[in-house]
């Protein structure tokens, strides 16, 4: 296991639900958190969690939980980030859908452990889409009549030490006065921390396939007959797939549950490891300025998809973490995963309101805020 002696003594009792791997878990354990209860649908994101984290995963569906949940009545924390395919940009919401559901079990667990505080992480279209303000607003509305003073925040995750341009909202709420509304978004901004680029996340990796960078993926990597163009080499389609072009020195794009074929982000091992120009910038140019000259045909050797442990890095996870499953599922697990330094930002802030009290007031929040103007 990663977990260390220095862990041990952490004193805030956490649930958590929809644990997948444990992103949002590591967070949460390395600001103070200790874990008694989780919970994924996934076999092998359990088995990862089990293997790194502890035997306290149960897998299965939530729902079927939430009854025997009341043992933990009265724990300080609440964390967990339901599935979200049904929030997503261009899909259409399926009430019927049993993932578009999720967030309401969250709900439920919250009302069955009773926790000081909680913790929600969801895809930006939550809270941000005005579609679907309607379901933001009933589900605030849900927390406020369960006693906790509760408000949301979009946070990009580059801001706190995770080397990927990656949005998440964040539904936060304290027990106490429902009435009042937090200012987390000020709450938040000592946690701050600047990422490193991808280049230096990286730098602690052998090159890919070998040492300890072994997971390659081996989908074929082809230029766009049609390309899909944009401003930037970095947006747009220009290479076959959904997988794109990652800027060595900035920041990753939002890495993808659907990783391990053609939708997994692109490198260029020249500029990785010869500090070269980037391949993809005077490409971009010459399709930009001869459209004609875009065909379909291989790639440049140089470029190759991410490998598992580099996705796993770019996540934030510890370098020791050991992914479980086949090699598409550790994709998976690491794309559906909140990255660990971002979750651990937002957990030590809810710790640090916690810390000393039983029982959280708005005039305790406020008094925060005030040390924070």
């Amino acid at each position: 296991m990663f977990l260390s002696e220095d862990y041990k003594n952490n004193d805030i009792i956490t649930v958590s639900t929809f644990s997948g791997a444990g992103g949002l878990d590591i967070g949460a354990i390395k600001a103070g958190a200790k874990i008694v209860w989780a919970n994924d649908m996934m076999k092998e994101a359990c088995q990862s969690y089990s293997t790194n984290i502890g035997n306290h995963i149960h897998q299965g569906d939530i729902n079927d939980y939430i009854p025997s949940l009341s043992e933990y009545e009265g724990a300080d924390l609440v964390v967990g980030g339901p599935p979200c395919q049904g929030f997503s940009v261009a899909g259409k919401m399926d009430i019927s859908d049993p993932r578009s559901q999720l967030i309401w079990s969250y709900a439920q667990v919250v009302a069955t452990v009773k926790p000081r505080a909680f913790v929600m992480e969801n895809v930006k279209a939550l809270g941000k889409l005005e579609k679907w303000r309607p379901i933001r607003e009933k589900l605030l509305k849900t927390f406020r009549e369960l006693g906790y003073s509760v408000n949301y925040m979009v946070l990009t995750a580059s801001d706190f030490n995770v080397p990927q341009a990656r949005e998440r909202v964040f539904v936060v709420g304290f027990r106490g006065n429902a009435e009042e509304i937090p200012n987390i978004e000020k709450m938040i901004q000592p946690y701050k921390h600047k990422a490193p680029t991808v280049r230096e996340t990286l730098s602690i990796l052998d090159k890919a396939g070998y040492g300890n960078n072994t997971s390659v993926c081996k989908a074929k990597i082809t230029l766009a007959a049609n390309p899909v163009m944009r401003k930037t080499a970095y947006a747009g389609m220009i290479f076959n797939g959904l997988g794109r072009p990652i800027r060595i020195d900035g920041y990753c794009a939002t890495l993808p549950a659907s990783m391990g074929g053609n939708k997994t982000p692109i490198i260029d091992e020249k500029e990785l490891y010869e500090n070269a120009e980037p391949w993809v910038v005077s490409y971009h140019a010459s399709i930009k300025e001869n459209p004609t000259s875009a065909e379909f045909k291989p790639a440049p050797s140089f470029l190759r998809r991410l490998t598992v442990e580099e996705a796993a890095l770019i996540q934030t996870f510890p370098i020791e973490f050991e992914f479980c499953g086949s090699q598409s599922s550790k994709y998976t697990q690491i794309g559906n995963a909140v990255p660990c330094n971002l979750g651990m930002a937002v957990v030590r802030m809810v710790i640090d309101v916690l810390h000393g009290k039983k029982q959280i007031t708005y005039n305790q929040i406020r008094q925060l805020e005030l040390q924070l103007q």
